[in-house]
């Protein structure tokens, strides 16, 4: 992890780089990069970033800040994987200040449960009190 670095300042969020993975994944497939730029300006986000401050990883949080944040678009591209940085990017996400005390923190995964357990996210109890509105084609009409 020698010389990478997080950042939450958004002018630093390199689009390109975080469009280009995020519109590719099981999650957001077809994002389009005006709705991703929108979605990074209304949310706390963490950027990672190389000793040749290229962005490597990003997460994002949809939150008030004061009782309620979701965590999403947490990704370290391939060729950073293995240096510890998504675990290094959770420290700092679960250390931030203007996310301590908060009621809830969420998140859906399909294949990180054993890095997000070591953060203290745990299934959801009694997942027949959550409901959706669940539109996975809704990118194709943009």
């Amino acid at each position: 992890m020698q010389g990478y670095r997080i950042s939450t300042n958004l002018d630093e969020m390199d689009l390109d780089v975080i469009h280009g993975f995020i519109s590719t994944s099981y999650w957001a497939s077809g994002i389009p990069k005006e709705l991703m730029g929108k979605a990074i300006a209304n949310s706390l986000c963490f950027g990672v970033f190389d000793p040749e401050d290229k962005q490597v990883g990003f997460a994002r949080l949809i939150t008030d800040k004061a009782t309620f944040a979701y965590l999403a678009d947490v990704f370290i591209l391939d060729a950073h994987r293995g240096k510890g940085l998504s675990k290094l990017l959770m420290t700092q996400i679960m250390d931030h200040p203007d996310l301590q005390g908060l009621r809830r923190m969420m998140l859906a995964t399909r294949d990180a449960h054993d890095l997000y357990s070591q953060f203290g996210f745990t299934q959801v109890e009694n997942p027949d009190i959550l409901m959706q509105v669940w539109k996975p084609e809704i990118y194709q009409g943009f």
